[in-house]
């Protein structure tokens, strides 16, 4: 048999399986054990965070055998063929490449039909927000006033390029970023099952890379197994810190403890060096600036809850210098994830971070003139 990824393997069956969603876990099993099921919802968060998945699992949860309930057997016919995409009743389009006003028109017409062997017929339309407007205009009336056997899944990462009139008619379920520690729990839960031995760090590291998408952390998890697959005394496979970083071009922690001292000293040869290094390195500077500018940030929020200087890299720097410095990290990041020449962009951001903190604003210049002024007086 062919290998199935992890992602696939490890999708959620039960709605309990659905980790780090647990509002939208309520809702629903609340709304399906009581019977107040809507006739359209709308799916909305970033990818990853189990739009899809939750769509299947109410499907089947709608469509059980004794249902509709929230509690249903995975491994029923009707769920089974509904989890495999072979049931006639649950009906799954790609918004991207069905979006014309033709096929919106013709689904109109199927849903007069009753369902073939469900209670329901279920349309699960992913990436909504492709639709054309021609086409959302011609779901309207359908959507607002469905045959009672039909149901509407619809799922985006895009939420606002989804036309108010549609969301009118829909009700709105919102999924969030999973957070870092639900994700490392779940990673190291497969990583046991899978009888792979991960250091510490590479969690840590996968859960910053997927920023809060457990797809998007269990592909990771997969790339690097097969990347790095030693054996350890255990016969077990085994992943390093490693081979995270020459995965995804994540920098070391020397690296990184160089680079912010380097720039908190405002030691721009220092900081020159370790830049080359990261080039040499072949180092992502995209993530790099990421880690950079999110430490920077966290040393300035400590300062503010203070009220005071704080230190950066072993380095005391003001609480305004610490934010003029953020400043200017923030202010490169387009350069830098999209620019023609990023690498000049780090460059250039870097070295004027690094002088940020000893330059004065132009607030604080005026400050002093006011107080020497009011001194005279």
């Amino acid at each position: 048999m062919s290998y199935q990824v992890i992602a696939r393997r490890w999708r959620p069956q039960r709605f309990k399986e659905l980790v780090g969603q647990e509002a939208i876990v309520r809702t629903l099993s609340n709304a399906i054990n009581s019977g107040r099921l809507a006739h359209a919802y709308l799916f909305i968060g970033p990818r990853g965070t189990g739009k899809t998945t939750t769509a299947r699992l109410l499907a089947m949860a709608l469509n059980c055998e004794d249902g509709p309930k929230a509690d249903f057997d995975p491994n029923s016919p009707l769920c089974k063929a509904i989890a495999e995409g072979n049931s006639m009743d649950v009906i799954e389009i790609d918004g991207a490449s069905n979006n014309s006003v033709e096929q919106i028109r013709s689904l109109r017409e199927e849903v007069q039909y009753a369902p073939v062997g469900g209670r329901f017929k279920i349309y699960i339309i992913d990436e909504v927000h492709m639709l054309t407007i021609a086409a959302f205009n011609a779901l309207l009336k359908t959507l607002e006033e469905p045959p009672k056997h039909v149901k509407f899944i619809f799922a985006t990462t895009e939420a606002q390029k989804v036309p108010a009139t549609i969301v009118s008619r829909c009700q709105r379920l919102e999924f969030k970023p999973i957070s870092d520690s639900v994700l490392i729990e779940k990673l190291k839960e497969i990583a046991k099952a899978e009888g792979v031995k991960v250091e510490e760090a590479v969690y840590v590291g996968i859960a910053m890379l997927a920023a809060g998408g457990m797809r998007d952390a269990q592909s990771i998890l997969d790339q690097l197994i097969a990347y790095e697959g030693k054996t350890s005394g255990a016969a077990e496979k085994f992943v390093s810190e490693n081979s995270l970083r020459e995965v995804y071009g994540l920098i070391s922690v020397a690296q990184m403890n160089a680079l912010i001292k380097a720039m908190a000293e405002a030691d721009y040869a220092g900081l020159v060096d370790v830049i080359e290094s990261l080039k040499t390195d072949n180092r992502d500077l995209y993530r790099v600036w990421q880690r950079l500018s999110s430490t920077v940030r966290e040393v300035l929020l400590d300062a503010a809850r203070n009220g005071k200087s704080d230190k950066l890299g072993g380095v005391v720097l003001s609480r305004e210098g610490l934010q003029r410095m953020w400043e200017v990290l923030l202010e490169a990041e387009d350069g830098i994830k999209f620019g023609a020449n990023s690498e000049v962009m780090f460059e250039a951001a870097l070295l004027k971070a690094a002088e940020a903190p000893s330059l004065r604003s132009v607030d604080a210049i005026l400050r002093q003139l006011e107080e020497i002024e009011s001194k005279k007086k």
